[in-house]
């Protein structure tokens, strides 16, 4: 990784980090491949600190941008499987 994520200096240190977890789950869809439950977990958990869709849409621009990596495309897929399924982009 030779970039920033794009994180909101106003939340917590647990909400960086939790942000943080949801971009790398991104990332190992990618790269590997991820549990659906798991990433699932990760991206519910990001729309508790994430929840207007502006905000989200505009950090998954970001994290794009810098990583090339589709946040988007990952949630889309996501939401297509089934439990058990391996989320891999």
């Amino acid at each position: 990784m030779k970039y920033a994520y794009p994180i909101d200096y106003s939340w917590s240190t647990e909400e960086i980090i939790d942000v943080i977890k949801f971009y790398e789950g991104v990332e190992q869809a990618y790269e590997q491949g991820i549990e659906r439950e798991q990433f699932m977990n990760l991206y519910r958990r990001f729309k508790q600190i994430v929840p207007s869709k502006a905000e989200e849409r505009k950090l998954c621009d970001e994290f794009e941008k810098v990583s090339g990596y589709s946040s988007y495309q990952t949630i889309k897929k996501g939401k297509e499987l089934s439990n058990g399924e391996i989320v891999k982009m």
